[in-house]
């Protein structure tokens, strides 16, 4: 796959996750997906397998009103691509951490994705 490719299936990825799209988001995922968020260094969530990061994605999707995704270039590299994000969300709901619902969140972070054959079959974010 090269490096355009890659970020067709990247675009359509952000473009699904941006619209609360899940089907979307797993269309170019492999079956045995790995994804890992971590946040402030610390690994606090990580899936493996299709199914498994559906039923999280799904939770996820409720917490936010509105989300968005936006790519600052792609940074290649063999079958894996870096991608600096920015982000922005309105929360749904209320968080344990005092962040309150209605409220707008921004914060830059990095996806890094692996790629094998047509699929992506890794994804690490990282705010």
């Amino acid at each position: 796959m090269d490096n355009q490719q890659k970020e067709v299936l990247i675009q359509n990825y952000l473009k699904a996750y941006n619209a609360f799209d899940i089907e979307g988001m797993l269309k170019d995922f492999d079956p045995d997906i790995r994804f890992k968020n971590i946040s402030n260094k610390n690994v606090d969530l990580e899936t493996y397998g299709l199914i498994t990061f559906k039923k999280q994605a799904e939770l996820a999707a409720k917490l936010f009103a509105s989300r968005k995704q936006i790519p600052l270039g792609y940074e290649h590299e063999g079958n894996k691509t870096t991608v600096p994000i920015y982000y922005e969300a309105v929360l749904a709901i209320d968080f344990p951490n005092g962040l309150k619902a209605g409220q707008k969140i921004e914060l830059n972070g990095k996806s890094h994705l692996e790629f094998e054959g047509d699929k992506i079959i890794t994804l690490i974010d990282e705010s």
